[in-house]
């Protein structure tokens, strides 16, 4: 069984910092870290998207209204899967869940997240409010 359980959300003011993390159990931690991981979020009235993703071979993607101020990393030694927001505006406010795959190690940014996530935390929230 996988399991992912986020942490780290909170509320913020403009220009601050917070680092989300992953906790992600499985017995065959080993390859599953060879696998996409990534961080998506979801504010009210919008749909989910993709924030930052991290392909097996430890390429990152971010979409563009984060780059720059975000940065996707794991420790495979601690099984934790990061994301440190810096410069958080208040349109990141949203819920940030992490997901992983269960197969797909490479392109983790270009396929249909639908396909490639099959494992997701609960969601921690992040609010950015002066």
């Amino acid at each position: 069984e996988v399991q992912l359980v986020e942490s780290g959300g909170g509320l913020v003011q403009p220009g601050g910092s917070l680092r989300l993390s992953c906790a992600i159990s499985t017995p065959t931690f080993s390859t599953f870290s060879r696998y996409c991981q990534g961080w998506f979020r979801q504010a009210p009235g919008k749909e989910r998207e993709a924030v930052a993703t991290v392909d097996g071979d430890g390429r990152t993607t971010y979409i563009d209204s984060v780059k720059g101020r975000f940065t996707i990393f794991k420790d495979n030694a601690t099984r934790t899967l990061f994301l440190q927001m810096n410069m958080l505006k208040p349109e990141d406010t949203a819920v940030y869940y992490c997901a992983a795959s269960g197969g797909t190690m490479f392109l983790c940014a270009s396929r249909d997240p639908r396909t490639v996530f099959g494992y997701w935390g609960q969601g921690t929230q992040v609010s950015v409010s002066a």
